[in-house]
């Protein structure tokens, strides 16, 4: 009978019931909001369901993210390894080539001047960057802290790592991927708050067409110029290009499909779940990691606002040829802003197309992304 009580003692004790926090609970409620947005509202569910589900697990279960020179037995927890190859900036670089390969840049080739309302959503990375070292954070951690604000996940994690901000890495990854996620929560009230009602009604003439040729040099003279100008910037431009290239040049059809489908569906699985995995109680409920969360928002708030005024002053220079809402798509979160920037047109006038104008800031914003990430590390010296 003891033997049996004894059994039972130990099994109770074995139960997450006696090892969680109230942190834990916390988190355990925002990864099953998370999900419930993802499955309910469909708000970037590839992205938010395994991130959610991620922050599910290691708050249950905290050694599923044990570190293989921690455990006894020298076997780290599964998503520990998922997590490494975050550390090692491989996933993010597959993941540009899946979004190069499944992304078509025709908008951004038949309108050259998108590159400008993608450059200026880059505003809310340095107003993140200098708000970041204000609250106290050193010049390394500030650059990759202000990636968040070209609401880019992959180049987040990609400059943390290189920069060594391993420590605050799951903090601005999260931040980086919710708010990529919450984009058509957070993007429309200041779309509306820096535009007037006749401002989104403007329609926009049809785009050129754009020859196969020019969509095949395309990505072979961007990886030319900005790697030249920007060596470290290969791992990401050069992989979004060569997925974008494997799509245009149409004799691989077999890689495009791979790289667009199998491979892009499964890093971003190990990815979000990995990412999702660093939001455990201890690491994630502290006051570092809240003024990251914090100044992502103000980032992310910035480089929208800054998008669509630019898109203002590009309306007035053209005489209203260009509504000023697809400036708000100069973030890097693709091609979600872009449909954000169609959903707040299409509100004002239901005839209204923006959704292939707002694609060329989109992709612009992405290859922006990469090259301020680019600049901070060249300004470190990092390679």
């Amino acid at each position: 009978m003891e033997y049996i009580s004894s059994t039972l003692n130990n099994l109770i004790h074995q139960t997450a019931f006696f090892n969680l926090t109230w942190g834990n609970y916390l988190m355990i409620a925002v990864a099953c909001f998370f999900l419930y947005l993802a499955i309910r509202h469909e708000y970037e569910p590839l992205l938010l369901l395994p991130i959610a589900f991620g922050m599910l697990l290691v708050n249950i279960y905290p050694d599923i993210m044990l570190h293989a020179e921690d455990a006894p037995n020298g076997v780290g927890g599964l998503l520990y390894y998922f997590y490494i190859l975050d550390e090692w900036a491989l996933l993010p670089s597959l993941i540009f080539m899946g979004v190069g390969a499944s992304t078509d840049f025709g908008p951004l080739i038949a309108n050259p001047k998108s590159f400008l309302l993608g450059a200026a959503a880059q505003f809310g990375i340095f107003a993140a960057y200098f708000g970041a070292i204000a609250l106290g954070f050193n010049d390394m951690a500030a650059a990759a802290i202000s990636i968040i604000g070209g609401a880019d996940g992959p180049t987040s994690i990609f400059l943390a790592s290189k920069l060594g901000q391993t420590a605050i890495l799951g903090p601005i990854a999260v931040a980086a991927y919710s708010y990529m996620s919450l984009v058509p929560i957070i993007q429309p009230p200041i779309m509306k708050l820096f535009t007037t009602a006749e401002e989104r009604k403007i329609k926009m003439g049809q785009l050129r067409p754009v020859s196969k040729l020019e969509k095949i040099l395309f990505p072979i003279i961007i990886t030319i110029v900005v790697c030249l100008i920007l060596p470290t910037t290969a791992p990401l431009v050069g992989m979004l290009m060569l997925g974008n290239l494997f799509k245009e040049s149409g004799v691989v059809r077999q890689l495009t499909e791979t790289a667009s489908n199998a491979l892009m569906y499964i890093v971003v699985i190990l990815l979000g779940t990995s990412v999702g995995a660093t939001t455990s109680a201890e690491a994630f409920l502290n006051w570092g990691t809240l003024k990251i969360v914090a100044l992502g928002l103000i980032a992310f708030a910035f480089g929208t606002a800054a998008g669509v005024l630019f898109g203002k002053i590009m309306c007035r220079a053209t005489h209203g040829k260009i509504n000023p809402l697809i400036g708000s798509a100069g973030v890097s979160a693709v091609p979600m802003a872009a449909r954000v920037s169609q959903k707040v047109g299409a509100e004002a006038d239901p005839t209204n197309f923006l959704l292939m104008h707002a694609m060329g800031p989109n992709v612009a914003g992405v290859i922006g992304t990469a090259v301020a990430a680019g600049t901070f590390m060249a300004i470190f010296g990092v390679f």
